[in-house]
C-alpha cells in the first residue's frame, strides 16, 4: 500500500506516492533522478549517501522517504546558484584537489555545508572527527581536510 509525502526537495515542493519501506536515498535517486546521491555500503557507515534534512547531514539510506514529511532536503543539486556558480564548499573542493573519483565528494560537500551553516570554526583534528563517518578511497582525506579548512577552519 502506498502512502503520500509531502517535502521539499532542492526548493522544489514535492508530493510523492511511495512504499512506507522505501528509502530516502531510493526516492531522490529512482523517482527524482538526483543521482549525487549515492548507493554505498547501505548501512550507514560510507557516508556515500548523505544530505542534508533541515540542515543536518543524514545517511539517506538509513531513512525512509516516509520520515520526510513536511521536511526540507538538500542535495549537491541544490546547491548550484542560478547562475551556475558552485557553492564555497564546492569550490574549496575544485581549489584544493579534493576530489579523485567523485564518488564520496557529495557526502563530504554537504557536510562540509552543515559546518559552514553551523557558523562555528573548526581545527583541523575537529574536522577529521566530524568527516569519519566518509569512506574515501582514493584522496588520502589530507585535500579533503584542506578545501573544509578553507571554509570552516582557524586560518
Amino acid at each position: 500500500m502506498l502512502e503520500i509525502v509531502h517535502m521539499t526537495v532542492n526548493g522544489e515542493e514535492k508530493e510523492l506516492a511511495v512504499d512506507p519501506r522505501e528509502s530516502l536515498l531510493d526516492t531522490l535517486r529512482n523517482r527524482l533522478n538526483l543521482t549525487s546521491v549515492k548507493r554505498g555500503c547501505g548501512v550507514g557507515e560510507c557516508g556515500a549517501c548523505t544530505v542534508l534534512i533541515d540542515g543536518t547531514a543524514v545517511d539517506s539510506c538509513l531513512y525512509l522517504t516516509m520520515w520526510a514529511e513536511g521536511k526540507h532536503i538538500l542535495t549537491v543539486e541544490g546547491l548550484k546558484s542560478p547562475s551556475g556558480e558552485l557553492n564555497e564548499v564546492q569550490q574549496a573542493f575544485v581549489d584544493e584537489a579534493a576530489v579523485q573519483c567523485g564518488f564520496c565528494t557529495p557526502g563530504l560537500i554537504l557536510t562540509g555545508v552543515e559546518l559552514v551553516n553551523s557558523g562555528r570554526k573548526y581545527t583541523r583534528e575537529e574536522l577529521r572527527k566530524l568527516i569519519s563517518g566518509h569512506l574515501c578511497r582514493c584522496t588520502g582525506y589530507e585535500n579533503i581536510l584542506n578545501a573544509l579548512e578553507k571554509v570552516v577552519g582557524y586560518h
